[in-house]
């Protein structure tokens, strides 16, 4: 049996709580399946940055980089006031670590599932609708190309620079086909489809971008279909009718902000899990931030975490060609469902659990 060595970065604010119930439902897991995992916690987080002067120690990243996987609870904590810690240039120190670990660890294909469950209420019109789909945010260009540098010219202007490359636009793309193929479709008639998101009626480098998906795209027109949809047109579509929808490609910024929007659709940000992801390492983390008006409460959802721990077995399965990663993940997507079947809900979706509590439930139905 394989040993996987798993980083866990709990963060601020209600990620050590999110985190403590992904590793109470992986150790459950890891029993009815028969896994080797071994979980190294580190600190890092704005709290770190505070009292160290450094979100990321050089040591804990190259501990990250070794590790097999790394599974995150939530960055950012605002000082008194909710004024967010920055950097001298004003910005939040949380991208310190992001950045240092999406673009060093390459980690390109920021996969974002929106899935709906039941019981879950909605911020869309209509009950008991059908919504699954992901939205792949290319997460190492972009937009955020500009993370560090950009600019400000003698306090009259400011600057960043959006950079698509051939290389970050292929390999998205083809990450999402390889998706399509694995999965059943949109929800609405099973059609297996990508659509790239983008505003290349206005700029360049999105025309470039869907040139570029459309030369992938011809690559899988056998098995999976694909269009293409501008970014205020999506927003509009994807509201009316998630369920029209597999697969979404999208440039970081745009990718960021649609997944947080999609994540209403499903109940909130505490419902959504998230994947960044490369070819060599993975991290693991929900979507929401570390709500520190909460901490200690046991009211946050670790719905998202527990998903995102999901992926990462997932991903560890398809990787090392383990089967018991795998079963592993499917069993935690199916007592996940069977909590939410029950009525076990937190209050951010209308219930009464409290964290452990939902954890707790997950972990019973595992072991059923």
């Amino acid at each position: 049996m394989r040993k996987y060595n798993i980083a866990l970065l709990p963060g601020d604010g209600v990620g050590p709580e999110v985190v403590k119930e992904g590793e109470k439902v992986l150790r459950a897991v890891s029993k009815v399946v028969g896994l080797d995992l071994d979980y190294q916690e580190y600190y890092v987080g704005n709290q770190r940055y505070l009292e160290h002067g450094e979100v990321l120690p050089e040591q804990t990243f190259q501990d990250c980089k070794a590790a097999d996987a790394i599974l995150m609870g939530a960055i950012g904590l605002p000082r008194a006031g909710m004024k967010p810690v920055t950097d001298k240039y004003g910005t939040e120190v949380t991208g310190h670590l992001m950045f240092k670990l999406r673009f060093d660890l390459d980690l390109f294909a920021g996969v974002r599932p929106i899935k709906s469950f039941p019981g879950v209420p909605s911020a869309l019109a209509g009950k008991d609708r059908k919504i699954d789909l992901i939205i792949l945010r290319e997460s190492t260009e972009g937009l955020f190309s500009s993370y560090g540098g950009g600019g400000v010219v003698n306090d009259a202007c400011a600057y960043d620079t959006q950079i698509i490359t051939r290389k970050g636009t292929e390999r998205a793309a083809r990450y999402c086909f390889e998706l399509a193929i694995g999965r059943n479709g949109r929800p609405v008639d099973g059609k297996r489809l990508v659509t790239c998101t983008h505003k290349g009626n206005v700029f360049r480098s999105f025309a470039y971008m869907t040139k570029v998906f459309n030369e992938v795209a011809e690559e899988y027109k056998e098995s999976v279909d694909s269009e293409l949809c501008m970014i205020d047109a999506l927003t509009l579509l994807m509201t009316q009718r998630p369920e029209n929808y597999d697969i979404i490609l999208a440039e970081n910024m745009h990718g960021d902000i649609i997944s947080d929007m999609a994540a209403a659709y499903v109940g909130g940000m505490g419902m959504a899990p998230s994947g960044d992801i490369g070819f060599e390492h993975g991290l693991f983390q929900p979507s929401h931030g570390s709500a520190p008006t909460i901490a200690g409460k046991g009211l946050a959802n670790p719905t998202g975490t527990i998903l995102s721990a999901k992926m990462m077995l997932d991903w560890l399965g398809r990787k090392h060609e383990d089967a018991a990663l795998t079963k592993a993940a499917q069993l935690i997507d199916d007592a996940v469902y069977q909590t939410f079947l029950e009525g076990v809900r937190t209050s951010d979706v209308a219930g009464t659990a409290s964290t452990s509590m939902f954890g707790d439930t997950v972990v019973k139905h595992i072991m059923k």
